[in-house]
């Protein structure tokens, strides 16, 4: 009965994602932004230590001094972006919970502000599926030639399930999973940090189905571990959707005015699009003092000026 509890969990964030993924570019009409697009959704294993001092120059080791913010400095790439006066281009990754992600972020950095928020997700991914799509290698063929300055990673809905080594599945979160989910984790931040990104990583929220929440809080757990290890900022977003009893909650006072407000998508699994504003915002913060911190240091304290308004996208209200 449980496996049959997962698939139906795990089909939900596949297909349910999919239509939730699709309302996105409808968000925003009425803002005086241009609109977003619409998408195109037990211990780690030997993880390396976190990144101290200030380690040599090289490839996916950045040369500035570093900052509070993250445990590995200015990468040049960035710190060029911004003495040349380019808009910071920031990277989102992910499965459906990275277009809710990229959606927000687009809002909340917009391109007057000096930002282009680029949309890396796609639905129905994840490092249990790299029979499917493998990350890394996808990674790479996406940035080639066209680098990312900040990098926003949301994975894990759709890895509550084995993953294959060999010929057996190995059970989901055991020393085995770890270990194979764990080695693929790294080499995804590795391949965006040697193309000079600040790498974040947002956790998953808390979810309705009390079975498929137990997955996702695991999964949120190893994640935590793997990010302080790698040196990854980690932005927890559990406690900003629960009430105050600690349980899951479609509504919650959000807001200036502290207006209860639809937060959740009626799957039990997504955000509402005011739900992927209320867990980014502090990351839209953090990004932002970050880049400003890197224009002081090269010597520029001014985003770069637009040269014309955005024309809205194809099909989406202005």
């Amino acid at each position: 009965m449980r496996t049959l509890l997962t698939l139906a969990d795990r089909t939900a964030v596949l297909f349910l994602g999919v239509a939730a993924g699709a309302m996105i570019g409808y968000a925003f009409a009425g803002s005086g932004d241009a609109p977003a697009p619409r998408p195109a959704v037990t211990p780690a294993v030997a993880p390396p230590p976190p990144a101290t001092g200030n380690p040599a120059a090289g490839p996916g080791r950045p040369a500035a001094a570093p900052t509070a913010e993250c445990a590995i400095p200015f990468s040049p790439h960035l710190l060029e972006t911004v003495a040349e006066g380019r808009k910071v281009r920031i990277g989102v990754f992910g499965d459906s919970y990275g277009d809710g992600i990229w959606s927000a972020l687009y809002h909340l950095l917009p391109a007057r502000a000096g930002y282009e928020v680029a949309k890396f997700s796609q639905q129905s991914t994840g490092f249990t599926r790299y029979g499917s799509l493998n990350l890394e290698d996808h990674a790479r063929e996406q940035l080639s030639g066209n680098p990312v300055d900040v990098a926003v990673i949301s994975f894990g809905a759709n890895d509550t399930q084995g993953v294959m080594s060999g010929n057996h599945a190995a059970k989901l979160l055991g020393p085995e999973w770890q270990e194979i989910v764990g080695k693929r984790v790294d080499g995804f931040v590795r391949e965006l940090r040697a193309q000079g990104a600040m790498v974040y990583w947002v956790g998953l929220p808390k979810m309705r189905k009390p079975e498929f929440d137990a997955d996702i809080a695991g999964m949120n757990a190893f994640y935590t571990k793997r990010m302080a290890a790698l040196g990854v900022p980690w932005i927890e977003t559990a406690s900003m959707t629960v009430d105050g009893n600690g349980e899951f909650a479609p509504y919650l006072p959000d807001g200036p005015s502290g207006e209860r407000t639809l937060i959740r998508a009626n799957d039990g699994i997504h955000m509402s699009m005011t739900g992927y504003l209320r867990i980014t915002r502090g990351l839209a913060k953090r990004i932002d003092r970050y880049v400003a911190a890197a224009r002081t240091m090269a010597g520029t304290d001014a985003p770069p000026r637009p040269a014309a308004p955005a024309a809205p996208a194809p099909g989406v209200p202005s």
